[in-house]
């Protein structure tokens, strides 16, 4: 269920729509009639990435780009096939 409240009912009931949103109802508050914002529960962030984690494990061939040609044909039909060897 969503619950749409305008700024002043915001401000007057500001718990009871945290309440409402932390048992999983969705809360917009609107502004003139039109909607201006979400109420979302607060998550914890995730972890940062740390970089360089698998050096030295992922190894690249020099080819790992290339397809065979039945699949360039797939994509680019018969008539590329030459400008695509060229």
């Amino acid at each position: 269920m969503m619950k749409i409240a305008n700024i002043h009912e915001a401000k007057t009931n500001l718990s009871k729509l945290i309440e409402s949103v932390l048992a999983g109802e969705e809360v917009i508050i609107s502004k003139a009639g039109k909607p201006i914002v979400k109420l979302i529960p607060y998550s914890k962030p995730t972890k940062e990435r740390t970089p360089g984690l698998w050096k030295g494990q992922v190894e690249m061939t020099n080819d790992f780009d290339s397809l065979p040609k039945e699949i360039l044909n797939s994509f680019y039909g018969e008539e590329k096939e030459n400008e695509i060897s060229s």
